[in-house]
């Protein structure tokens, strides 16, 4: 859709040097908005005109705001109680109201145009709200820069207006080149027979507003904006849209517009050849701007809020460090290889600076798609204004295309880059020639794997069934429409807007009018963007039955038991006869794995992964589980004593499996005992992370709810992970200074 300067934007092209750039137009736009008596009247149940317009301008603001657009906005509103416009003399252009001058969009006009305009009871002439537009752009557009100016008019055509000035006004759109679009809510059809009473009852009916027959008013604002679009531009009635179908094209945030940067240097083919050239960004990976700051939750400022980075010793006393105290480590294994400052500025990749320099030429085929790598692809172009640049760059760009080759380039943004090496591929388009640089991979960036040939398997080899039925699934899923001799994408993924800028769009300006609410849910053109078009779903249906009835799935029935290592590598010659042997049922018989026959026999619990032993010894049948719960409490009190967070969470994981198993072999009173007893020493003093840790994971008594042999009812399990209050005597005496010995003896 055409809507203001969604549009401004252009291809230039110089002949010279065969270059393509992008042109960003500056642009000043007036938003005309009807608020007058009937734009708010509406049956039960239905959006009045007002109501969708306001949607609609809302949405072009926005679109403008998230764009980050330099284009200039203003909003007049006509049919207002009140006048305020630099032509209101007498009665003339009267309930007509500027409300926002041209300036830059903002978060201060969205929520103007979301809660405080309203619908009035006044009316408006129309013709007068489309002069004060012109009016305003052409006094606010003196000294800028203003490629094109626009006016953007929402009404339903139902207040009365005066005709006398209207060729006045055609003739000074057409003389200040302004361009002008209407936004009505129902369709306007300018063909003379599909007017009311001209045409069938379905003509009719695509003249109904609000499921009533359009008023007499209203056929003559019809009338009136037919013959200014018609004098305007012979294709102007492509510039009358409705309120339903541009909301629909709306709905989708505009891109952040990004001014093309030029990369100028040389390229150099060995010593003797160098060619002046240009370089763009033509495909890059858009990133989400940064914008993004810590703020005190109560007043919204940064500057309430003071960031302040300390080093300290991982010691009893945490001594603090000074930063010029702390140097980088690369960690080799178990060691700390040290690099100062000095080291990292050495260390760093020396070259000349920017490169774009041909290493050599290949043929494309050598060159394989899934090697194209980086972030971005380049166009080069030749410099401007350098006719020798130009015809060089051109016979090397028709030499690559005749010959099927490519350059491989080494190339360097700038001194501080390390060097890529990439392919140039020739581009020759109608308008213009250039070169098109992607990176390719290092030996450290591929990722070799290797694979059984299926062509070696007879089990493997499709019928032609089965062919047949894959060829005409492709074919119905075909996202390519080639019909008299043109060719029509129906999902182009270049016209697809990245659905997690749209998503946070939509969310930061829900934030703005509503800070206190949750978040809307995810819109359905969100969800709907990267799925399958309808039409190609449609098509499919059948040939997706086909290939299942070819492509059955059965039922491969129970797998057969793997043999554990001591089965696969036993000495047989010491054994009894199978007679004699006791049948082991499936639940004792351990999956055959290679990490098992290296772990070798467990005979305690270990410091490296204590609660995987412990789970291993219960396994073995002569496990005593009060001793080897015992190995398990001293390797937690092990873990306590190295004080760090990942000794921490290895003692949770114990303690985690402890109490299942306690559980498991009602083993109960043992478990509680010893988390009683660890309560006590870890509740206070520096091992008080480890308990806080302890209560964000519930790990609580065993309660008689859990297992029958407890002793503890739910209360006190819930009660247990409570902090200890200090009692009152001891918290006095240590108040009053008293001696250690007298707290000694109250402990």
């Amino acid at each position: 859709l055409i809507f203001g300067s969604d549009f401004l934007c252009f291809h230039y092209f110089d002949s010279a040097s065969r270059k393509g750039v992008v042109i960003q137009n500056m642009s000043a736009v007036v938003l005309c908005l009807d608020v007058g008596f009937s734009m708010g009247r509406s049956p039960p149940g239905v959006e009045s005109s007002f109501d969708l317009a306001k949607q609609l301008v809302t949405m072009f603001v926005q679109r403008q705001v998230f764009a980050e657009s330099k284009d200039h906005v203003a909003l007049v509103l006509f049919g207002t109680e009140d006048t305020n416009n630099a032509l209101a003399t007498g009665e003339q252009y009267q309930n007509i109201t500027v409300h926002r001058h041209l300036q830059l969009p903002d978060f201060d006009l969205l929520e103007e145009i979301h809660f405080k305009i309203k619908t009035s009871i006044m009316e408006a002439d129309i013709l007068d709200a489309l002069v004060v537009c012109m009016d305003l752009l052409q006094r606010e557009s003196v000294g800028r820069k203003n490629e094109r100016m626009h006016i953007a008019v929402f009404t339903d055509l139902s207040s009365p207006f005066s005709s006398d000035q209207l060729d006045v006004i055609i003739s000074n759109l057409k003389q200040t080149s302004i361009s002008l679009q209407f936004f009505l809510p129902f369709p306007l059809h300018h063909d003379e027979s599909k007017e009311p009473g001209n045409g069938p009852s379905g003509d009719r009916q695509r003249h109904l507003f609000h499921g009533k027959e359009i008023t007499p008013q209203q056929k003559e604002g019809i009338h009136m904006v037919q013959k200014v679009m018609m004098a305007v531009d012979e294709d102007g009635m492509d510039d009358v849209h409705t309120f339903r179908d541009s909301m629909e094209h709306l709905s989708i945030f505009k891109k952040i517009e990004r001014k093309p940067m030029a990369w100028p240097w040389h390229l150099t083919i060995g010593s003797g050849l160098c060619i002046r050239i240009v370089a763009y960004k033509a495909v890059t990976m858009e990133p989400l701007k940064k914008s993004w700051a810590t703020v005190d939750a109560k007043t919204l400022s940064k500057g309430d809020i003071q960031r302040e980075v300390v080093y300290c010793l991982n010691d009893d006393d945490e001594t603090e460090i000074s930063s010029d105290e702390i140097i980088q480590g690369y960690c080799y294994g178990s060691d700390i290889v040290p690099f100062s400052k000095v080291d990292q500025e050495q260390m760093k990749y020396k070259h000349d600076g920017k490169c774009f320099a041909v290493l050599g030429f290949t043929k494309s085929s050598q060159i394989m798609r899934h090697h194209f790598m980086g972030t971005q692809a380049l166009k080069v172009f030749a410099a401007k204004g350098d006719e020798h640049a130009a015809v060089a760059l051109s016979a090397l760009i028709h030499a690559l295309e005749e010959m099927d080759m490519v350059a491989i380039v080494r190339y360097a943004y700038d001194r501080r880059a390390n060097p890529q090496v990439g392919a140039a591929f020739p581009c020759i388009k109608d308008k213009y020639k250039c070169l098109i640089y992607v990176q390719l991979p290092f030996v450290e960036d591929l990722r070799q794997f290797a694979f059984a040939s299926l062509r070696n398997n007879k089990q493997h080899i499709p019928t032609e069934e089965q062919l047949s039925a894959v060829d005409s699934l492709i074919d119905s899923m075909n996202l390519v429409q080639d019909e008299d001799d043109e060719v029509e994408d129906i999902f182009k993924v270049s016209k697809i807007p990245n659905p997690q800028f749209q998503r946070l769009f939509q969310c930061l300006q829900h934030k703005a009018f509503y800070p206190d609410d949750l978040l809307p849910p995810m819109p359905p053109h969100l969800l709907s963007m990267t799925e399958r078009p309808r039409e190609v779903t449609t098509n499919c249906q059948a040939h997706l039955e086909a290939v299942k009835k070819q492509f059955t799935l059965q039922d491969a029935g129970k797998k057969k038991d793997q043999k554990t290592g001591h089965e696969l590598f036993r000495d047989v010659r010491n054994e009894e006869p199978s007679t004699k042997k006791t049948r082991q049922g499936d639940d004792e018989t351990e999956a055959f794995s290679l990490a098992n026959i290296s772990e070798g026999d467990i005979t305690k619990v270990g410091s490296v992964d204590p609660a995987k032993d412990f789970q291993m010894l219960l396994k073995q049948k002569a496990a005593n589980f009060q001793e080897v719960s015992q190995q398990l409490q001293n390797r937690i009190h092990e873990q306590l004593g190295m004080k760090g967070l990942q000794y921490y969470e290895k003692g949770i994981k114990c303690i985690v499996v402890f109490r299942r198993a306690a559980v498991e072999r009602a083993e109960v009173q043992c478990f509680n005992r010893f988390l009683q007893s660890l309560k006590e020493q870890v509740q206070g003093g520096p091992l008080k992370e480890f308990w806080d840790m302890i209560v964000q994971e519930n790990i609580s008594l065993i309660s008689s709810d859990e297992a029958a042999e407890s002793c503890v009812t739910p209360e006190e399990s819930k009660q247990f992970l409570e902090y200890n209050k200090m009692p009152e005597e001891t918290a006095a005496a240590a108040a009053d200074g008293g001696d250690v010995e007298d707290l000694f003896d109250m402990m």
